[in-house]
């Protein structure tokens, strides 16, 4: 290895991004993409002056002596992974983060704070993203075009942190909500009225949307009777526990089963995955929830149900909220929870009724 650059010194991490499910979907096939990640990586970096600090896995640490070498070779990196031709259109997308500072080496490795930094900064990325701190845009050339991402908290470090994209001509640049502590995604519309004269309701609703083993909350009944604002408001209750979003997706226009899922995936700021079926993909960013734990919680309509029904209710921390039009208009709004019954390894249902006062939607 060669002499690792002292003084000032800027930091780059990589890691895969879904390495675990590529290797489950591509099995022997993923040495070789492994093996093909490095070699692209490892060229870039090494041609702008990187030094190879460690690679064990899929995940790099480098070292450079200019910051902006790091970040050239960072978009060369991400230039180079994006034109190879992978096996069976499997990319591998991976996710960088770069801080600048002045790292004590101590036996051939550095150690210190910034060494934590720079790996915080490249975990809350997604594959295909390159994230500098502040200390990194701020010895940069005007040339280099970045976006500020504001601020945000950080694992372990006490202080909010401003982060900044990297803009690379031909390559992505929209990625979803960074994965930071504070960042609670939404796109629930902003409610012009008070909400008044439904808290029974709420409570009721919020106390089984609160359950582990409730799934699905559906609210049925007429058109005009208040379910999508009485979703909305519990939705945006519950924005600060559910820390992967709470997302709400119209589908009431939809008519095409074909739809449903690609509406959904869209609103929740999902990207296609080789060798996987939309509904597959969105089934595991689901899934997800329960290892984070940080769930999703997402609004749909009578289209949307069929798509739940398709969650493994077992195996996620999500939760869904259904409204449901079309029951006649002498007909009472139903409360409908779906619950895994884990004893059984089944589902039952849970029915509930209420009455809402006329409202309109």
């Amino acid at each position: 290895m060669a002499e690792l650059p002292t003084g000032t010194v800027t930091l780059l991490f990589t890691d895969i991004e879904g390495s675990t499910r590529l290797l489950q979907r591509v099995g022997d096939d993923y040495a070789g993409l492994l093996s093909q990640h490095r070699s692209l990586l490892e060229e870039a970096f090494v041609a702008h002056g990187g030094v190879v600090v460690d690679k064990e896995g899929d995940a790099f640490f480098v070292a450079f002596a200019s910051a902006k070498d790091a970040v050239a070779a960072a978009g060369e990196a991400q230039r180079a992974l994006v034109s190879h031709d992978w096996l069976d259109e499997n990319e591998v997308r991976v996710r960088m983060g770069l801080h600048t500072g002045e790292p004590r080496v101590v036996e051939a490795r550095y150690v210190g704070l910034d060494v934590h930094h720079a790996a915080r900064v490249m975990a809350v990325g997604h594959g295909g993203q390159v994230l500098l701190s502040e200390t990194t845009r701020a010895l940069l050339d005007a040339d280099i075009r970045l976006r500020d991402l504001g601020e945000h908290r950080l694992k372990d470090l006490s202080r909010p942190q401003r982060l900044y994209q990297l803009e690379v001509d031909g390559l992505p640049s929209e990625f979803p909500p960074l994965q930071t502590l504070d960042n609670h995604p939404t796109n629930l519309p902003v409610q012009t009225s008070a909400f008044i004269g439904r808290e029974q309701e709420l409570e009721a609703t919020g106390a089984l949307l609160e359950r582990d083993d409730v799934r699905l909350l559906t609210l049925i009944g007429p058109g005009g009777t208040g379910k999508t604002r009485l979703a909305l408001q519990l939705a945006a209750n519950v924005v600060e526990r559910f820390g992967n979003g709470v997302f709400f997706v119209s589908l009431a226009p939809i008519r095409d089963w074909e739809l449903v899922v690609p509406t959904v995936s869209r609103t929740l700021g999902l990207r296609e995955q080789a060798g996987e079926t939309p509904l597959e993909t969105l089934v595991q960013q689901m899934r997800k929830a329960v290892a984070m734990p940080r769930p999703r919680l997402a609004r749909l309509s009578l289209a949307g149900v069929r798509v739940a029904q398709r969650f493994s209710w077992h195996d996620s921390a999500a939760r869904l909220i259904a409204v449901i039009d079309g029951l006649g208009d002498r007909v009472p709004v139903r409360i409908q929870t779906q619950r895994a019954n884990r004893a059984r390894d089944a589902k039952r249902l849970e029915i509930a009724q209420r009455l809402f006062r006329s409202e309109p939607e």
